[in-house]
């Protein structure tokens, strides 16, 4: 082939080729299908393989990468969710004031936190910084910069140093929005937090809602959470669980007042505190979102609350003060020296009190119940009711002939097969108690207290249907300290097998709180309540779940049930009756759980427990192993 016009021949010639007809062409395309197909196919096996592996779970011991993928996630939500609000047009945009004292913070530190400000996706906010007094040029320099680079921050100069509840005063003073949140200098918001708790607020109403909350240390790793059941006003007794973020309505703001310096280290437990005695429980909500990140530094309590004693004593002053505005006679101390607090009800009033025990033979376990109860309980008036569950031997015609001898203690007969609910329902009955103590035969009472400190439990608040206790194994390790109930496990006791020196989560071991259900192994209920919701289910639960079940009633009835820590008892779990994985049990144990699953399953009690963090798992270790964020929702 030559090239013209000059006649130059052309490098790789003479050249080659051929063309494909019709038919060639049509079975290389579907060769090339057939390729396609197949690469589809092998991608679709590698994902059910891969899904066939099993996943390495969450649990609080890698809370880092289970966090890293649970803010992306909760970022697309919010997203997802304002794309629906802006389709809608129904934007609520208040102001919200946050309000920040700022008294010598690392310059990286306070820079990120003003930052985590400017960077939320809620844009209607004012950043009230109160310089107190720091007399740190460089300090002083960044809130100029700030506040000279975006309007929304401003910010107060103080000329004397007043303290942080007084410096918080003089920004709650100057807010100017309709919700304030607050905000301290080190710490960081998600940026999402204001838009979320604004939203929250829209829809719910509430005057004064907060979010969960996690720490972040120095290189940004993400560590021990707060993970928050909803509104508990008897953990909030026993520490500042609701802390950061907190956003509340500017007018409740005002109504509240000022903090007070008087509990300085613990004046944001106070101010919350003093919110209870205006709002309905209604009114505070619990944003079920991680909003917040505490700044975990070397001089922070977020490392040692040991650096700030003074926050103790101010933490035992400011709940023993609330109380006394709402006349509940009670003494408040601080649990092993920290920011935990026991509260011993005082109250002179003794209630009677029937102690409910079915037994069926087991004369010597059962003997050293009632001995025990006997020697070991100060309280006076109570009386002991042993219901005898057909019992067939003859040592045991002589207990029952011995053991009514004494004054407040009788035994009633009741020949039937096993029926837990039954034999508790007849008992009371038969009783004209004021309160109804629900007892198995294999706990041993030690603490003579206990009695005083159940019913004391039961008297403080009126709203308050049963109160259950800290049941521990032989060799010191947690049986019960309260019931989670959901659709997963219908029912789990948290903290089992914990030693009992350890405080179990974020304190809930040592500190009494409201929960969903208690086992009625010990399990004081009003009689008023107990008349009230049915009792016990004799027909479709008579061995198993019958005491969630009966929680349960008492929850949705109204009412408020309280673990009580400070109640140790031992319970030689399932020393009478057996347990329920024995084959003669399984079709039993099969229909209860079936019967719980149909009642309560459409319960929002029993779909997500109000006492139970919603990221921890019901049917894995409680409190340990975490939701996937992918299954959380919105």
């Amino acid at each position: 082939m030559l090239a013209q016009p000059d006649n130059t021949e052309l490098d790789g010639c003479p050249i080659v080729t051929s063309f494909a007809d019709d038919a060639f062409e049509s079975r290389i395309i579907d060769v090339t299908d057939e390729l396609d197909e197949i690469y589809r196919r092998m991608a679709k096996l590698r994902q059910e393989l891969r899904d066939l592996v099993p996943k390495r779970p969450y649990t609080l011991g890698d809370y880092d990468r289970w966090a890293r993928k649970y803010y992306t996630l909760l970022g697309k939500r919010v997203a997802e969710q304002r794309g629906r609000d802006e389709k809608k047009k129904s934007t609520f945009e208040p102001l919200v004031s946050i309000l920040c004292p700022v008294y010598r913070p690392l310059e990286s530190d306070f820079k990120a936190a003003v930052q985590s400000v400017l960077d939320q996706t809620y844009q209607n906010w004012e950043l009230i910084l109160v310089d107190d007094a720091g007399k740190s040029q460089e300090t002083t320099e960044i809130i100029k910069d700030f506040a000279k680079n975006d309007p929304r921050v401003k910010c107060i100069t103080l000329k004397k140093n007043v303290g942080i509840a007084d410096a918080t005063n003089v920004a709650m003073d100057a807010a100017k929005g309709q919700y304030v949140a607050f905000f301290d200098h080190d710490d960081l918001l998600v940026d999402v937090a204001i838009e979320v708790m604004v939203r929250a607020a829209h829809e719910t109403g509430a005057k004064l809602l907060y979010s969960d909350e996690d720490k972040i240390d120095q290189a940004g790793y993400y560590l021990e959470p707060n993970l928050k059941p909803d509104f508990n006003y008897r953990y909030l007794l026993g520490c500042n669980y609701i802390c950061h973020l907190t956003m509340v309505e500017t007018v409740t703001m005002r109504q509240i007042g000022h903090l007070s310096s008087d509990y300085n280290g613990a004046q944001d437990h106070d101010f919350v505190l003093k919110a209870t005695e205006i709002l309905d429980p209604s009114e505070i909500f619990h944003v079920p979102e991680i909003l917040y990140h505490w700044r975990k530094t070397p001089n922070s309590t977020a490392v040692d609350v040991s650096q700030k004693t003074y926050a103790i004593d101010a933490g035992v002053k400011c709940v023993a003060d609330h109380l006394k505005r709402r006349k509940v006679a009670s003494k408040v101390s601080s649990i092993r020296g920290l920011t935990l607090y026991g509260v011993d009800w005082t109250s002179r009033t003794q209630p009677s009190v029937s102690i409910i025990i079915p037994f069926k033979d087991q004369v010597d376990t059962t003997l050293t119940c009632v001995e025990k109860i006997r020697e070991n309980t100060e309280y006076k008036n109570y009386n002991i009711v042993l219901i005898d569950n057909w019992s067939v031997r003859d040592e045991t015609l002589d207990f029952i002939k011995k053991i009514q001898k004494h004054e407040n203690v009788s035994v009633i007969t009741v020949e039937e097969p096993f029926n837990f609910s039954r034999l508790n329902n007849i008992a009371v009955d038969q009783t004209t108690s004021d309160f109804i103590m629900f007892m198995n035969n294999d706990v041993f009472i030690e603490d003579p207290k206990w009695l005083h400190r159940m019913v004391g439990e039961a008297q403080a608040f009126k709203d308050v249907g049963a109160v259950g206790a800290k049941l521990l194994y032989p060799n010191d390790t947690i049986q019960h300290a309260g019931v989670v109930v959901g659709p997963a496990g219908v029912a789990a006791h948290v903290h089992r097998g914990d030693p009992l020196s350890e405080y179990g989560y974020i304190g809930r071991t040592m500190l009494s709180h409201e929960v969903t259900a208690v086992t009625a192994a010990l399990m004081l209920v009003k009689r008023s309540v107990f008349e009230e919701v049915g009792g016990f289910d004799e027909e479709a639960l008579k061995v198993a779940f019958n005491d969630v079940d009966l929680c349960l009633k008492i929850r949705r009835a109204g009412y408020r049930i309280i673990f009580s820590a400070e109640t140790i008892a031992y319970h030689h779990e399932s020393l009478s009756r057996g347990t329920d994985d024995k084959p003669e049990h399984e079709t039993r144990f099969f229909l209860e759980t079936q019967t719980m699953l149909e009642r309560w399953s459409s319960d929002p009690l029993f779909e997500r427990d109000p006492s139970y963090p919603r990221y921890f798992t019901v049917d894995q270790q409680t409190f340990f192993n975490l939701v996937d964020p992918e299954d959380l929702g919105v």
